[in-house]
């Protein structure tokens, strides 16, 4: 078996094919796990995304519910996820927190919820008394919300490499800064390439990041795949402040606090690209989402910026992952779970083994939905 990609869907796959016996081999292209695995602010998601309910409707959301039972699987994975990897990956599950600043807000709260709780996670919406007494850095604007207590953070730089160790503990074998890998089927067996050296199997997994589009493409089955630039600031550290993962109705912003002080403050904030298509800081964009992140908790005004940085985050425009075989290549999977990847990716990750290994899946979650095809 070779996996494409070597971030936290293709370590993490690689992991479980290789504890059912399977002989793994991972390539990727860079650094394992320097990509989106790492350059994310490390939310733990399980709420519908506020911006896209908003844009998209409530059609949209009712589509997206068994992404939602996805994710609330992952969330039980990455309880018992320190114990499993045997590393220290400062994961923690204060709940997540959706601020509301106008009754509008408010009602678009109270019909997501009730989606949300329909796919089985527990929300609870509150007012501003109930706001208040739990998250009192709030600013005054804050009137009300939904408080999800299954959702945390964890330090994605610690994540995959962790993924990367126990699979080579596991016997995969790991080829990485490979540069760019091709694919094609040479009868019975796929082949990767990639620089000069080859690869070839019976089955492959893509979990290359924005190129699983690519590479699906070069087996004639192009999947609609984006690779979207968004950015990322980080404080010096502060006093224990915000114990939740914060998010805004109004406005694109997550905030959340690490277990060392610092504050990551994000939430979709497009990045700029260079004249090579690098992803680059947007200055206008830093300054909009710091904006929005001191009117809700002005208590950060007084911290220090210490880096910001962009990445590419990859997405679908439905927002539903993509697991299974290839339509016309049974022994081809894809495992991608669309913008919130770092969230999702353990679970992806046994449904894909699950699928390869023909055993019953380890969870109860439709997978029609998430099918290539």
């Amino acid at each position: 078996m070779i996996v494409i990609g070597g971030g936290i869907a293709g370590c993490a796959t690689a992991l479980e094919l290789a504890r059912a016996g399977m002989a793994v081999t991972i390539v990727e292209s860079g650094p394992v796990g320097a990509q989106a695995s790492s350059a994310n602010a490390g939310s733990l998601h399980a709420q519908i995304p506020h911006d896209p309910f908003r844009n998209l409707g409530e059609a949209w959301a009712r589509n997206y519910q068994p992404a939602i039972r996805l994710l609330i699987a992952s969330l039980g994975i990455w309880k018992g996820l320190e114990a499993d990897l045997g590393a220290d990956l400062e994961i923690s599950f204060g709940g997540g927190l959706l601020v509301a600043t106008t009754e509008a807000e408010m009602a678009e709260i109270e019909v997501k919820a009730a989606i949300e709780r329909e796919a089985g996670l527990a929300v609870e919406v509150i007012g501003r008394n109930a706001i208040r007494e739990r998250a009192p850095y709030l600013a005054e604007q804050a009137i009300g919300g939904a408080f999800a207590p299954a959702e945390g953070k964890a330090n994605p730089l610690l994540v995959a490499p962790a993924y990367a160790r126990a699979a080579r503990a596991a016997g995969v074998e790991i080829h990485a800064n490979t540069g760019p890998a091709s694919v094609r089927r040479d009868g019975e067996a796929y082949v990767v390439e990639a620089g000069a050296t080859q690869w070839r199997a019976p089955r492959i997994v893509i979990a290359a990041g924005s190129r699983r589009g690519e590479l699906a493409a070069q087996l004639v089955t192009p999947l609609a795949i984006e690779a979207v630039p968004i950015q990322v600031s980080v404080t010096e550290p502060a006093a224990p402040l915000v114990p939740h993962l914060v998010y805004c109705a109004g406005q694109k912003l997550t905030l959340k606090q690490s277990r060392h002080g610092s504050l990551l403050i994000g939430g979709g904030w497009d990045a700029a690209l260079d004249d090579q298509g690098r992803p680059q800081v947007d200055p206008a964009n830093l300054a909009a989402n710091l904006r929005v992140a001191l009117a809700m908790v002005p208590a950060i005004g007084s911290l220090t910026i210490v880096r910001s940085w962009a990445a590419f985050v990859n997405g679908t425009d439905d927002w539903l992952p993509i697991i299974g075989p290839l339509p016309g290549h049974a022994q081809a999977f894809v495992c991608f779970v669309p913008w919130v990847g770092f969230t999702g990716s353990p679970a992806a990750a046994k449904l894909t083994a699950d699928l390869v290994l023909g055993r019953p899946p380890a969870f109860d979650v439709p997978l029609a939905p998430f099918a290539p095809a």
